[in-house]
């Protein structure tokens, strides 16, 4: 079994109901256990500002599939609720973005996928969600709880519960 963290964001529609809905379909779809769901937390746009703030989470799954597999039902799962990467532009508005961040101690460098995530470390509205679920799990030698602390938490805020 392949211990995973995926990381969902969105800014267009009911994002809660989709990330619930996206999280049963990835663990149906990769025969995967759900081991922890992060918070849901509005985060500011990155990289393209000129849009509306996102909703940012994470989950750790285990499953058979290895990576590639992984990546074809994450972006099947993304294009059930209307996200189609060849046209989305980059950093723009989107109803659902799945992105694997590590698999197992995995280092991959392929055109279509690269493990662990080459920007993590860079991007606060994936650590922190990660930080909650996975605070000492190292990925590239780095700890996550460090990789947060060294950048600015600004403007992100932990959503109430749902349910």
């Amino acid at each position: 079994m392949g211990n995973v963290l995926i990381a969902l964001g969105g800014n267009v529609g009911d994002v809660r109901t989709t990330f619930a809905k996206a999280i049963a379909h990835i663990c149906g779809m990769a025969q995967a256990a759900l081991i922890a769901r992060s918070s849901d937390y509005a985060t500011p746009p990155w990289g393209d500002e000129n849009q509306e703030p996102f909703i940012n989470a994470c989950i750790e799954i285990e499953t058979d599939l290895d990576p590639h597999a992984l990546l074809f039902v994450l972006q099947k799962v993304e294009q059930k609720f209307g996200r189609t990467r060849q046209k989305d532009r980059r950093w723009g508005p989107r109803t659902l973005d799945l992105d694997m961040i590590a698999y197992d101690d995995i280092s991959l460098q392929k055109p279509d996928l690269t493990l662990p995530h080459p920007r993590l470390f860079e991007r606060a509205f994936v650590l922190v969600p990660l930080a909650e679920i996975a605070p000492n799990r190292v990925i590239s030698g780095i700890r996550v709880r460090d990789g947060l602390a060294s950048v600015s938490t600004q403007g992100i805020e932990r959503l109430p519960d749902t349910g």
